[in-house]
């Protein structure tokens, strides 16, 4: 079997990279839910009159939220793919990826909060 290196790897990765976030959008109602709310973000951080790192924190902030939704979605889609019925083990894996986004939401709840205590004080 011959591997794809370079450039070619790269387009591949890419491309299964789309695909990935095809998938998200599709099936699944929470990584709609945080697009949204990164648009509604970058347009707020865009508007606000602060420095270029306190704008990209907020934005990253919303981004890494996002990331930690899709590795959570992708754990509870091998979850399933490997049985339906209820297991210890796969509640848990689904449990820890749900509370991995919730830390990250408090994350970026907490910079927002930051930030913005700064801005309006």
């Amino acid at each position: 079997m011959q591997k794809n290196t370079g450039i070619k790897r790269i387009l591949l990765a890419a491309k299964y990279s789309w695909f990935g976030l095809i998938a998200a959008w599709k099936h699944e109602a929470a990584f709609r839910q945080e697009i949204i709310g990164l648009v509604i973000a970058v347009a707020v951080a865009l508007l606000l009159d602060i420095s270029l790192i306190e704008k990209a924190a907020l934005i990253g902030s919303v981004l890494f939220v996002i990331t930690v939704e899709l590795m959570n979605s992708a754990v509870e889609a091998v979850v399933d793919r490997i049985g339906l019925e209820r297991h210890e083990l796969s509640g848990r894996a689904k449990d820890l990826g749900s509370a991995a986004v919730f830390v990250a939401i408090g994350l970026a709840l907490l910079v927002w909060a930051s930030i913005l205590w700064t801005y309006f004080i």
